[in-house]
């Protein structure tokens, strides 16, 4: 598999020469039929374990459904995943936040509170009191006069007031002023820390921010390659697949949500914090990204008219994701403008607001689909385009994806109107 792999000039790393010891070589087989190669691949493809694998796997631990590629042999068609955590030289994907003023109005609160023992005269249930002492100290400031609980909490109540000694940091959650304030999680005593992830799932890349919710600060960024380009390339190469491959849509669906636990760990070790810390996440993306992650079939999306299943904001339980977080975790996706114009545009006309401004506007978004939103106070219109097969090089000389070597950065020279340029790889400018 390894020789394979580099004859077709993929890389695939190998530190100890292939003598199945470093395991850095590791690849996945991918199951099914795969219209766009026109085979069908399969686990009986490939050669069973060898000896070296087994030794490898006692001493070291294999992955469930990994191979090494330096002991594994092709036995028929194959199509095969090299797993981003093996590939320590591969393409780096960066995605910065830059810093700027935003008013921060978080959706999740953190109210530290001191409840009231309970007394034989006062036969109140601890919940209740509890409740009562949040809308006692927290209730005017934060606008609410009624709480909810999440029913998960409740068996805990009794044991983390006792334990916090009857003082308890609750976490409420109430996103529009017409919404019922719930308690979505508790901890015993003052707890004062709670983060947020920001991610847009682009068709290429996926990029997550990891923000404090009390602060507004971005403390960790990642970004990870969108494990569904094995399934096509662009949006229309994934929606035929769906089309031509029953279960195809869960399938996607499985490896993005996957890919995104991955990347909440990621920004969670790089940050030193715990993912139960995580009480809210935002996602946007182009409206086949939006369909995948929330788990609809995409088809319709694939001809005219471009009907949306959903275009409005989706308001949901990090949990009925598959999302890895405190468990009361809610999670917030965008809404889509239209058909193939999606929640990563609407959230960068909210950012960059040419609605606000009586100068006109051009906003755009290049990624393998570009959209495009032009206006002002009085009027935006919007409108998208593929753009990922014209710019990484389908039918031109110069093209490549967002890799070692491709120019990330341009400046122009006000004066001279001399430019200046920076490759992904390397830090100093042209």
């Amino acid at each position: 598999m390894l020789d394979a792999a580099r004859q077709l000039g993929v890389y695939v790393e190998s530190v100890c020469g292939g003598r199945a010891t470093c395991g850095r070589c590791q690849i996945e087989v991918q199951e099914g039929h795969f219209a766009k190669h026109k085979i069908t691949s399969s686990n009986d493809h490939i050669s069973p374990r060898g000896p070296k694998e087994e030794r490898y796997d006692r001493v070291r631990g294999l992955p469930e459904g990994r191979r090494l590629s330096c002991s594994a042999t092709i036995q028929g068609d194959l199509v095969i995943d090299v797993p981003q955590d093996t590939v320590v030289n591969g393409a780096v994907v960066r995605k910065a936040a830059t810093t700027r003023a935003i008013e921060r109005n978080a959706a999740i609160r953190l109210c530290y509170v001191e409840v009231e023992e309970p007394d034989m005269h006062k036969p109140l249930g601890d919940l209740d009191r509890l409740k009562a002492a949040l809308i006692r100290d927290w209730g005017e400031p934060l606008g609410f006069d009624r709480l909810e609980v999440d029913f998960a909490l409740i068996p805990g109540v009794q044991k983390l007031l006792r334990k916090g000694e009857w003082a308890v940091t609750a976490a409420i959650h109430r996103d529009m002023e017409t919404d019922t304030a719930r308690i979505v999680a508790l901890w015993p005593g003052l707890h004062n820390e709670a983060w947020g992830i920001a991610c847009d799932i682009g068709s290429t890349t996926i990029a997550m921010h990891l923000v404090s919710l009390l602060s507004g600060r971005v403390v960790a960024s990642s970004g990870t390659p969108n494990p569904q380009i094995r399934f096509g390339e662009d949006l229309m190469s994934r929606v035929s697949y769906v089309m031509m491959n029953p279960g195809g849509d869960q399938r996607m669906t499985e490896a993005v949500r996957q890919a995104i636990n991955e990347l909440i760990g990621k920004v969670c070790t790089e940050a030193g914090i715990d993912r139960h810390d995580i009480l809210d996440l935002v996602f946007v993306g182009n409206p086949v990204m939006h369909h995948l992650l929330l788990g609809i079939d995409p088809t319709e999306l694939g001809g005219a008219p471009f009907a949306l299943a959903v275009s409005g904001a989706v308001h949901v339980d990090a949990a009925e994701l598959g999302i890895e977080a405190n468990r009361g975790a809610r999670t917030y996706v965008l809404p889509c403008i239209a058909g193939h114009v999606g929640a990563d545009s609407a959230a960068a006309t909210l950012s960059e607001g040419p609605y606000r401004q009586d100068e006109m506007m051009l906003l755009v978004d290049v990624g393998t689909n570009a959209e495009i939103v032009l206006g002002n106070s009085s009027r935006t219109v919007a409108a998208s385009s593929p753009t990922g097969p014209a710019f990484e090089g389908a039918e031109i000389s110069c093209g490549q994806r967002a890799a070692p070597g491709a120019i990330e950065r341009i400046r122009i020279d006000p004066e001279t109107l001399e430019p200046r340029y920076r490759v992904i790889g390397i830090e100093s400018w042209s």
